[in-house]
């Protein structure tokens, strides 16, 4: 399969001999499937595999967070096959490519992973997730996102949230806010900095939904691309609308380059700052620095590297063994889970399914896979994972955290955040 790969890889010609370098060790370091005629049964009849597609940014515009997550659910994947001995005696078959995070790609790649009979598949972003659903939905083709958006899941068909997605993270952050950080009088104004795909746009969402009965107003929603190298623009019309608060929903780059602006624009000390999970994160103070970081609030739906949970100890091994310079990063905790939920599904949906492995499809595995989940643990790693009727997000509890001297401090407890049901608004989806 390694080999197959390269030659796709080589065909592309789009990528440079660095990123194809770092494509190809990731898949012999993180552990791509076996293919059928590697696994065989005792009397020399091919044992099948059970194939699942991974859509994974690894380049491109948010490959600071794509990179990372790919090594971890590849390294989960490497892990669950060769350690645990597969899925109730099956091998994980992974089929992978990179969506360089452009939408364009990721719809042909979702087909191509119907079109090669995977099982389901999974998707990093919600970016990926928008520009796949509609060619899975309209397939019962079932898949989830490790970060997602409301629009991914709202109205619930056949694609998932593996975490809270982007608009509980600005619920929980400014319940948070309001309960522990506010102590003016009259009504906090807080203004949106938000990427302008899903990642921000459900952050904005949550505000049009909640910020009135919360008691916060929302002065200025800005938006800005995956690219950004200035946005001093935005920053001036926001510096004068004089926010109390400013929330930034988005990915790691841009959120560096904003918070180092608001540094030296005198913005930052002076407002509170919190991040959406999609930008906070190693990289973050990685790409924005300690001192300019140091303060920021965010929010985040796993385990912190430091914590004493039962997944921690295999997933630091595995970490350290691969892909050490990933180390400390929530992003690979996120993916290492994104893994072992995959097995998950698989295993239940082969104890569940009417004649088992040999009827398994991809509509046997969202009805006797995903909508068997009930309470897996995951390791600890985050929040339980349960599918609800009515409710495509798997896992509903975020925390709130602090950076303090370049480290991400736990400041909350687990807050389950409870089900928006955005279709109902007229003004959702416009």
């Amino acid at each position: 399969m390694l080999g197959q790969n390269r030659k796709q890889l080589i065909k592309r010609g789009a990528l440079s001999f660095f990123s194809m370098l770092l494509l190809l060790f990731s898949v012999a370091a993180g552990g791509c499937g076996t293919s059928e005629t590697d696994v065989n049964n005792p009397d020399g009849t091919v044992k099948p595999t059970l194939k699942v597609g991974f859509s994974i940014p690894y380049t491109g515009p948010a490959a600071e967070k794509g990179s990372v997550m790919g090594n971890a659910k590849l390294d989960a994947i490497k892990y669950i096959n060769e350690e645990l001995g597969g899925v109730n005696g099956y091998q994980i078959e992974v089929l992978w490519r990179d969506t360089k995070y452009d939408s364009s790609l990721a719809a042909t790649i979702v087909q191509e992973m119907m079109d090669k009979e995977c099982l389901f598949f999974t998707t990093c972003a919600s970016k990926e997730m928008q520009a796949s659903m509609e060619i899975a939905n309209r397939a019962n083709f079932p898949g989830f996102t490790v970060f997602s958006s409301p629009v991914c899941t709202h109205p619930p068909k056949h694609i998932y949230a593996q975490l809270p997605d982007y608009g509980d993270s600005w619920a929980a952050f400014a319940k948070y806010y309001m309960e522990n950080i506010w102590q003016g009088e009259g009504t906090p104004k807080m203004a949106l900095m938000i990427l302008q795909n899903p990642t921000g746009y459900g952050a904005r969402d949550a505000a049009n939904a909640l910020a009135a009965d919360l008691g916060i107003e929302i002065v200025g929603v800005y938006e800005h691309s995956a690219t950004i190298t200035d946005d001093t623009a935005n920053l001036i019309n926001l510096k004068g609308q004089n926010p109390d608060v400013v929330f930034i929903s988005s990915t790691p780059q841009p959120t560096s380059v904003i918070i180092k602006q608001m540094n030296q624009m005198d913005i930052y000390p002076g407002v509170t700052i919190g991040c959406g999970h999609g930008g906070f994160t190693k990289a973050l103070i990685d790409l924005a620095g300690v001192t300019n970081t140091e303060g920021i609030y965010g929010v985040y739906p796993t385990v912190n590297w430091d914590e004493d949970v039962p997944g921690m100890a295999k997933m630091k091994e595995y970490c350290l063994k691969y892909h050490p310079d990933n180390y400390g990063n929530m992003d690979y905790i996120a993916s290492w889970s994104e893994g072992l939920i995959v097995a998950e599904i698989l295993r239940l949906a082969l104890i569940n399914t009417p004649g088992g492995i040999d009827n398994l499809t991809p509509q046997a595995i969202e009805e006797y896979g995903i909508k068997k989940l009930n309470g897996y643990a995951v390791g600890g790693l985050q929040g339980p994972v349960s599918y609800s009727s009515g409710d495509n997000r798997l896992a509903k509890a975020v925390r709130v955290f602090q950076i303090s001297g370049g480290v991400m401090q736990v400041l909350s407890d687990w807050v389950e955040a409870p089900l928006i049901r955005y279709e109902d608004f007229s003004w959702f989806g416009s």
